[in-house]
């Protein structure tokens, strides 16, 4: 039986520190701040509570992509110990991280399997346990980058966002339109589906906006995949600890038949909407891993 690795991005949420025990390699994904030319590595050089204080001084945050030096270092060492690899980027509609990582695995005869299955937080971290588990039934690392893609558009995400600051600062809408929402108290509701962050509602109210996400999701549940005993649900937040409290509760009200998991929206998604973001995503369980 071939020895496949798993690894990711931090983009998917997972830690370093749970990286370790789910025994899954992650790569941190890279920021920079302001002007300056100091690189900052989420969960190494930069913890969460770090992240957040900058932003909220105001200072514009910059993502890239791990230089392929820190990709191959990886992978390398890897092999040592691995037949084959199994990688999981963030989707390649949010970044160049996954055409990057293609490039680099051509080199690999194969032992390196780089998947594109659009998927991004809550949702790529899925995609990282499901090939852990599928390797540890057997499944060879091209069975298991093939099963991953066809099923990358089987999740979604909704987020509300607490304030437009974020959005406006990175050019993702207007100043005069970031004003009048914020004078309208509007909460707009974003959906994360595949590779597109798009605007979806827009809430008048907190609880309006809760009634909407759970809403959709219920909706998604059933409508795309056969119900909540077929999925993975998570209730997650973006530092946010004091609103999250009731919204997990919430959730599991919702859905008190769901395996439900509760977590914090990865800093690639909270760059772009800041703190105090509200969200619920789900994912649809693998026939193979039921």
């Amino acid at each position: 039986m071939s020895r496949v690795a798993i690894v990711t991005d931090s983009n998917s949420g997972i830690t370093q520190s749970q990286a370790k025990d789910l025994g899954i390699a992650v790569i941190p994904m890279p920021f920079m701040f302001g002007d300056s030319d100091v690189t900052y590595y989420e969960d190494i050089n930069l913890t969460r509570e770090e992240f957040f204080q900058r932003l909220a001084e105001g200072q514009t945050v910059h993502t890239s992509q791990p230089t392929p030096v820190e990709i191959l270092k990886v992978w390398d060492r890897l092999l040592e110990s691995y037949d084959e690899i199994v990688h999981i980027p963030m989707s390649s509609g949010l970044s160049g991280s996954c055409q990057s990582a293609m490039m680099l695995a051509s080199d690999y005869d194969g032992r390196v399997q780089v998947v594109n299955n659009q998927r991004i937080s809550v949702t790529q971290k899925r995609s990282a346990l499901d090939a852990q588990e599928l390797a540890g039934k057997g499944w060879n690392a091209a069975a298991i980058k093939e099963k991953l893609e066809e099923v990358k558009f089987d999740s979604t995400i909704y987020i509300m966002l607490d304030t437009l600051t974020y959005l406006k600062r990175g050019g993702r809408i207007t100043p005069a339109a970031a004003a009048i929402g914020t004078l309208l108290r509007i909460k707009p509701v974003l959906q994360i589906k595949g590779e597109r962050l798009d605007a979806f509602s827009k809430a008048r109210t907190l609880q309006q906006g809760k009634n909407t996400m759970i809403n959709t999701i219920r909706n998604d549940m059933e409508t795309l995949f056969g119900g909540a005993g077929n999925c993975w649900l998570y209730s997650v937040h973006a530092q946010c600890p004091e609103a999250f409290a009731p919204w997990e509760k919430e959730v599991r009200e919702a859905f008190p038949d769901a395996d439900i998991e509760s977590d914090a929206l990865s800093l690639s998604i909270s760059c772009h909407i800041g703190p105090d973001a509200l969200a619920i995503a789900c994912s649809r369980k693998l026939d193979e891993l039921k």
